[in-house]
């Protein structure tokens, strides 16, 4: 059994929030699993997830979310079904982390857990809605695949070369930091496009060839 040095546990915890956005379910599984193997000492405050009750609670919604991932527009009911959930269980998993340090550390790391939670979920979430907008089902079956496999490697990484990770989450941030500003505008797009298609009258400014019923 590996025990986890002061870098393994910050990558760890950032690893916990930032891959809670993405797969939930995925994350408690797979860091129950590897306490459950006795491959890592897990902190303390984390070992329940190897519980056998909880491995085969989080092993069951991580089978019905690996399926329903695949499902285009499923994959966004589903994402915002769970935008109450993820954000505070990767605040909670982060923090528990460092659940036997001082408080100062707990807190910290709930609250970066948490922020890294939001922008993995929003970032997703908004990519997907994207995505979800070609008839073809390939680039969204792509899509969750490749968030599967990434989830995998980020906790592979933060638990066997923290540093790398952290490099890693730096790029991922950045990406983030570039992508939710055109999200944002395509969502914003598609819901006037939406309130147009019901028959909302056009604003003064809204060009004539853009307003309602025009061909």
């Amino acid at each position: 059994m590996e025990h986890l040095d002061t870098w393994q546990l910050i990558a760890l915890a950032a690893a916990l929030g930032w891959a809670s956005g993405i797969r939930l379910y995925a994350v408690l599984f797979i860091v129950g699993a590897l306490g459950y193997l006795d491959w890592f000492d897990l902190p303390a405050h984390l070992r329940v997830l190897s519980h056998p009750l909880v491995l085969a609670a989080s092993g069951f919604m991580l089978f019905v979310e690996f399926f329903v991932d695949k499902i285009p527009g499923v994959d966004t009911l589903w994402d915002l079904a769970h935008t109450l959930v993820r954000i505070p269980a990767g605040a909670a998993l982060a923090a528990s982390v460092f659940g036997d340090s001082p408080p100062a550390w707990t807190l910290a790391a709930a609250i970066v857990g948490g922020t890294l939670a939001a922008s993995s979920h929003f970032t997703k979430a908004g990519a997907r809605m994207a995505i979800n907008t070609s008839p073809e089902p390939f680039s969204n079956w792509a899509a969750s695949f490749g968030e599967d496999l990434l989830v995998g490697v980020l906790i592979y990484l933060a638990l066997a070369h923290p540093i790398v990770f952290l490099v890693v989450l730096g790029l991922l941030l950045a990406l983030t930091v570039w992508l939710l500003p055109k999200l944002w505008r395509f969502l914003r797009g598609f819901v006037e496009r939406l309130l147009r298609w019901f028959g909302r009258p056009a604003s003064p400014d809204e060009p004539e060839s853009q307003r309602p019923g025009d061909v």
